[in-house]
């Protein structure tokens, strides 16, 4: 694929995989980007997976054309994009490598490779000329990994952003772009909001025209876009106006209890209105939107005298991915609430007045045939603490 006169795509697309990371569904797949920059010198960006080494040493093969590489740049060592640096160099032995201090660290640790005499090491701002190409190293630590840095070509303009503006998906499948890249950045980078803030800040003084990410399509159209949305995101702003309200039930009072509210809420004129059964739905979605959405509703039962399971790893999951800037509604059945506060403080949460003290609605959700008993009554108290129109 032509990214440009002078670049190259190289990556490979993984249609095996089931769960990224462990844990996120991917059911279009994935891709693991690589690019060649084609000049006086050449230079790789980054290797893929290793389960795609040949694959990928057959696309450099083809781009390149019988020449030799003369550097390959590893902005970021995670497994899926730095896996094969050892088998790079079995085939291109005298190519050198270029990284930062803590990068040479790391291949050191997972190759036992020294590179003695062919390794480069670049500095925050440092440059590398290829001859018509001017490239810059920016360090991005935690985001998401600490020797993460990305790399400007002021010759074509392009920013090539490691795991900056990646999405799940390969790139043979098409879907839209937002919902996947926000489901990619909640769970992968979400955590990292104020070092996004800070590489986004040096990039605004790029002249960029393309981004080359390491997961998902390349971006040449619209950038304001998506660079707008990963301000919002790692600003912890609500992108849309909403309630997403998250539940676990047992014997399926509290799942009755929550569409009473959420048919309330609807009839009341909210915007949108999104629920997930822990349970079952797709955890990560869930996380998503509760970062898309200005409100969250939490509703679940007290089991073995604490949270309930799935609940319980739905707040582990908001804390460690530094959730906050939103109205929170707790709907508490049992004693579950108080122990869910006290997990926030612990998390060091987002605890403050106008968010989720004094937001509890404290009901027993049991519904006796043909009567709406408690749960009936639940539904304008919630709809006060959450400030939805009346």
């Amino acid at each position: 694929m032509k990214i440009t006169d002078t670049i190259r795509y190289a990556g490979v697309n993984d249609h095996q995989i089931d769960l990224f990371e462990g844990q996120y569904k991917v059911p279009n797949g994935m891709a693991y980007n690589s690019y060649v920059i084609l000049d006086e010198k050449i230079a790789v960006m980054d290797t893929v997976d290793a389960n795609f080494t040949h694959e990928w040493l057959d696309n450099l093969d083809r781009i390149l054309e019988g020449r030799k590489p003369d550097y390959l740049i590893v902005q970021h060592m995670e497994p899926d994009h730095a896996a094969n640096v050892a088998n790079f160099l079995k085939v291109y032995p005298e190519t050198t490598i270029v990284a930062n201090a803590k990068t040479f660290t790391m291949i050191q640790n997972f190759f036992g490779l020294d590179l003695e005499g062919q390794k480069l090491e670049v500095t925050n701002g440092g440059t590398l000329n290829l001859g018509n190409h001017n490239l810059t190293f920016v360090f991005a630590p935690m985001v998401h990994w600490p020797e993460v840095m990305v790399t400007y070509d002021s010759t074509d303009k392009v920013l090539f952003s490691a795991d900056g503006f990646g999405k799940f998906g390969a790139l043979d499948v098409e879907e839209d772009w937002d919902d996947e890249a926000r489901r990619y950045f909640i769970g992968i980078v979400g955590k990292y909001g104020p070092q996004v803030q800070k590489l986004l800040k040096v990039a605004a003084g790029l002249d960029i025209q393309i981004i080359c990410p390491l997961h998902g399509p390349v971006l040449t159209e619209n950038l304001g876009h998506y660079i707008g949305l990963y301000d919002t995101w790692s600003s912890y702003t609500p992108e849309t106006e909403g309630i997403v309200i998250a539940y676990t039930s047992v014997y399926g009072h509290t799942k009755a209890a929550v569409e009473l509210l959420a048919d309330k809420l609807r009839s009341k004129g909210c915007p949108k209105v999104v629920v997930y059964d822990l349970a079952r739905d797709d955890m990560s979605q869930a996380l998503s939107d509760a970062f898309r959405y200005s409100k969250l509703v939490l509703a679940t039962t007290t089991y073995n005298a604490s949270i309930y399971p799935f609940m319980h790893d739905y707040i582990t999951r908001l804390t460690e991915h530094n959730f906050q800037n939103r109205t929170v509604g707790i709907i508490e059945n049992g004693s579950w609430a108080p122990l869910a506060a006290k997990n926030y403080e612990r998390n060091a949460f987002w605890l403050q007045e106008d968010q989720l003290a004094g937001h509890y609605c404290k009901s027993a959700f049991r519904s006796k045939p043909g009567k709406q008993g408690s749960a009936g009554s639940y539904g304008k108290r919630t709809l006060q603490r959450i400030h939805c129109p009346e």
